[in-house]
């Protein structure tokens, strides 16, 4: 299918996940802004698509005017603003509720005919996470704007700049030993960051998508004591997994919060306290024509780095944001 000169504003644009979908869209033919903070930071996108064809746009989701000037004249409008922990005025309410809120109400008044909201698995307004509290708002809010709207919300996404598996290998470069916080007993299905891309894509094409809410996850259910040991292995290395009690990583995150980029923090720990899995019966990848992609095919190619030995031993992850 061809979007070719139709508008699209992508908020978050230039972080992890929007990089990939920026790409897919920008093959479509699609006019693409990419919406972000800092736009000087994503200026390499453009090479992504033909002369002029993807922009990028400063935007401050926390004022009206600057949302309506980045959706005005945008025939779709996605939302990818995700943080996984709060510093300086990004916090969880502010990216995940009070923005995702504005941007659908404006999205509206503007006359888009589409809106995909990116969330995550696990979002609840009950949960005592505020991560997962703020993702729950930020649901609701964006359906009561704008409610034939299409939410996915995935699971743990991984891929080359990944803030997951890249954090857990490069502390095992240093690290004697990885901890399994609450006994490494919480499940997860982490999911294909070209996956949850290419489902983005796939909601923006089907009209059949509206109004509805996809869960995205990977095509195998782990534990986290499992992700250690498969990162591990692809590592070729030997480090011992020590169980963590859940009152000992409270007080480890409270003392770990206070870091630039905390590798944890109280929020995170109450996250891990509930499994991260697709719902039984959910409309999910397949849903959306798309066959989920197997973290053993995919981690060689990234983590091929951190292996003992290796061409690229010892290079620390360049990072990246959850969406």
């Amino acid at each position: 299918m061809s979007f070719k000169y139709r508008v699209a504003t992508v908020f978050g644009g230039s972080g992890f996940l929007g990089r990939h979908f920026v790409q897919e869209l920008a093959r479509t033919g699609t006019i693409v802004r990419v919406a972000s903070r800092r736009p000087s930071r994503s200026g390499w996108l453009r090479v992504m698509g033909t002369v002029g064809q993807i922009t990028p746009i400063a935007v401050d989701v926390s004022r009206d005017d600057s949302v309506a000037a980045a959706v005005k004249g945008a025939d779709f409008v996605v939302n990818l603003i995700g943080v996984l922990f709060e510093s300086g005025n990004q916090s969880f309410r502010l990216c995940h509720a009070e923005g995702p809120a504005r941007i659908a109400r404006l999205a509206k008044a503007a006359g888009a005919s589409r809106l995909i909201h990116v969330s995550a698995l696990g979002a609840d307004p009950s949960s005592p996470s505020l991560y997962a509290r703020s993702k729950a708002e930020g649901e609701k809010a964006v359906l009561e704007a704008f409610p034939e709207a299409t939410i996915l919300r995935p699971s743990v996404v991984f891929g080359a700049e990944d803030e997951f598996f890249n954090r857990f290998a490069t502390m095992a470069q240093f690290s004697p030993f990885l901890p399994l916080i609450g006994g490494g007993k919480t499940l997860m299905q982490p999911v294909y960051v070209n996956d949850v891309a290419n489902a983005v894509m796939a909601a923006l094409m089907d009209p059949a998508t509206r109004g509805r809410t996809f869960e995205l996850g990977g095509p195998r259910i782990y534990t986290f004591r499992e992700l250690m040991e498969l990162m591990l292995s692809v590592t070729r290395r030997r480090k011992r997994l020590v169980d963590l009690s859940w009152g000992t990583a409270s007080r480890l995150a409270k003392i770990l919060a206070l870091l630039p980029n905390p590798p944890l923090t109280p929020d995170q720990v109450e996250l891990l306290k509930r499994d991260n899995v697709v719902s039984p019966g959910a409309a999910d990848l397949r849903a959306l024509g798309i066959m989920p992609t197997a973290a053993e095919l995919v981690l060689p190619s990234y983590l091929e780095r951190f292996r003992i030995g290796g061409r690229f031993a010892g290079q620390r992850s360049s990072g990246g944001v959850t969406h």
